[in-house]
């Protein structure tokens, strides 16, 4: 049953503290399993991805193909009705300008000793995309993956993404030709991580793994970071709004519900100052559930994971927003920069009443691979930063040496380090 709490409640501080820890991950013990896959992954490359393909998604790579061309991704496009082609444009148009104004800019310069310091940025070789097949397929995913990679100049893009019975999507394959992807393997899964991260005989490795997943793909990423870089560890979908009772309830029902019917481990949750509207938004959420396709998964995650709490005013909920520290924020009310103002901790803030969620998860511009489980007090959603590095350089002459070099030499010889004083030493004059 969805939780009602209200700050006026005596043991509030006890119920909102066991909300903000629940643990909503998936309870199944993945860990050991994946940790097998991929060692067989890395063991036996290409035939432990046929077997576990067969296994999983019921098809035979060997005879479906391995790979989707080109040529398919392009037909896919040509192929979509003049609307949905126009939105799907209009999409990666939107990210694309967004994320080319986060490119970083190189830093070049003397300092005062006479030091010549700096810092150049470069794209990774190969980026690897997972793109869910699964319970849904989104083409917005892979739009909101592959474009801030080549936005920042990553040569080679590689997409994995599972194939069900051998079915593909035709608007993920629209998607990858409007991003620019450049390979498509038909796996998904821990062992499809496993493939970008080590390679196989078809495949080859990627140097950075990005998108979202079910647990094991999850987890896959989390141990594999090391071997290669990740953007984030996904958890279950969120959404927090924040609402006074002005609001159209009908509004604030669907966007709660944006989240619940991603899975039923996501999590909305609904702040106000108007116990009244509270009472009204619950019952308009029946109702709409009742009319969605997707009941059968929002009305779980409505039930266990969502909650509507009641404020003495909204001023006073923004301290324990910030400790949800949730993936989607939205500030429903006239004045949202009053509120925005004391917002630290949130992947991603919808400002005023007109601003859904669900807006910033397509044609916005910003991403929405952001950080979930209230990883948003620590890391920020993906950029075109995730898929570049930086690298700083030195440059000294005689006379900066001779400036800071005696320095050099005294750390050195604290630290008990002698050969690292003598290759500064012997360059002094």
């Amino acid at each position: 049953m969805t939780h009602r709490l209200s700050t006026s409640d005596k043991d509030f501080a006890q119920a909102f503290d066991r909300l903000v820890r629940g643990r909503r991950e998936s309870d199944i013990e993945v860990s050991r399993d994946v940790t097998a896959i991929i060692a067989d992954v890395k063991a036996r490359g290409d035939a432990a991805l046929a077997d576990y393909t067969a296994r999983f998604d019921d098809h035979s790579l060997d005879g479906n193909g391995w790979s989707i061309g080109k040529d398919a991704c392009a037909a896919a496009y040509a192929a979509l009705s003049d609307d949905l082609r126009a939105a799907l444009d209009l999409a990666a148009s939107r990210i694309r300008t967004y994320h080319e104004a986060q490119l970083p800019e190189d830093r070049d310069y003397t300092d005062a000793a006479g030091v010549r310091l700096g810092a150049r940025w470069s794209a990774v070789d190969a980026a690897g995309l997972y793109v869910p097949g699964g319970r849904a397929a989104y083409p917005s995913s892979l739009l909101m993956n592959a474009i801030p990679a080549k936005v920042a100049g990553v040569e080679r893009l590689v997409v994995v993404t599972p194939t069900p019975k051998g079915q593909v999507n035709p608007l993920v394959l629209a998607a990858a030709h409007l991003a620019g992807v450049d390979e498509i393997w038909r796996i998904g899964g821990a062992h499809a991580v496993a493939a970008l991260a080590y390679g196989t005989q078809k495949i080859r490795a990627v140097d950075v793994i990005t998108g979202p997943g079910n647990a094991w793909v999850a987890e896959a990423k989390r141990q594999l970071y090391g071997v290669v870089g990740i953007d984030m560890v996904a958890g279950p979908s969120e959404i927090v709004v924040v609402a006074d009772g002005k609001n159209d309830p009908e509004w604030i029902a669907a966007d709660l519900l944006s989240q619940s019917e991603h899975d039923p481990t996501s999590q909305s949750i609904l702040f106000t100052d108007d116990a009244s509207f509270a009472d009204i938004v619950a019952d308009t959420v029946g109702v709409q559930l009742a009319a969605l396709s997707t009941r059968k998964v929002a009305t779980k995650a409505w039930e266990d994971n969502g909650a509507i709490i009641v404020v003495d005013s909204l001023e006073d909920a923004m301290p324990l927003v910030n400790r949800l520290a949730a993936e989607h924020l939205e500030l429903a009310v006239d004045d949202p920069e009053a509120l925005f103002a004391r917002v630290r901790h949130a992947g991603s803030v919808f400002l005023g009443r007109h601003t859904p969620e669900a807006v910033g998860d397509y044609v916005a511009g910003p991403n929405h691979v952001l950080p979930t489980g209230r990883r948003a007090r620590f890391s920020s959603g993906l950029s075109v930063l995730d898929f570049m590095k930086r690298t700083s350089f030195i440059q000294l002459d005689p006379d900066s040496l001779a400036a800071i070099g005696p320095a050099a030499v005294a750390l050195a010889e604290m630290e008990g380090l002698p050969a690292h004083a003598e290759s500064v030493r012997r360059r002094l004059t």
